[in-house]
């Protein structure tokens, strides 16, 4: 399927991906929950959202079957949006994985850059965010007040 244009502004870009994106597999979804990834995921599930578990040391998180990898997850599973919780030097590798499998778009949370994978990925034609929070950006939509909602991404197409 082919990827829209880059949106070009950070609100435009969440608001593509919240309306677009129904199945998003989470990179490093603890099942643990005291932990910000499972929190966030739960609260998209329970908005709706599909949650697809992306942890090769858990069997199952939120009632969803785990899966090793995006490439194992996605031979089983449609992916719109690969949502990460790894550490920025991880992010490479995942965006590489998400281009293979298809994914529409990519969105990295709060203290997660990468600049030139986000570069990478947008070029491939991924709607792309970094170091921002799907669940606070969710909220924000949902009050109609996207454009303050974290901090603001610097990686677009329009750059």
């Amino acid at each position: 399927m082919p990827q829209p244009a880059q949106p070009g502004s950070t609100a435009e870009r969440v608001n593509w991906v919240l309306s677009n994106c129904q199945t998003i597999a989470v990179v490093g979804l603890s099942p643990k929950p005291h932990r910000a990834s499972f929190d966030v995921a739960q609260y998209m599930q329970s908005r709706g959202y599909r949650i697809i578990p992306i942890n090769p040391n858990a069997r199952e998180v939120l009632g969803e079957k785990a899966y090793a990898s995006l490439s194992e997850a996605a031979q089983h599973e449609q992916i719109d949006l690969v949502n990460c919780f790894r550490n920025s030097e991880d992010i490479a590798p995942i965006v590489d994985e998400a281009l293979s499998i298809g994914a529409r778009a990519l969105w990295l949370q709060l203290g997660i850059r990468d600049d030139e994978s986000v570069h990478k990925a947008v070029q491939a034609g991924l709607v792309a965010l970094q170091d921002r929070c799907i669940k606070i950006d969710h909220k924000a939509v949902a009050g109609g007040q996207v454009q303050g909602a974290g901090p603001v991404s610097t990686t677009s197409a329009a750059r």
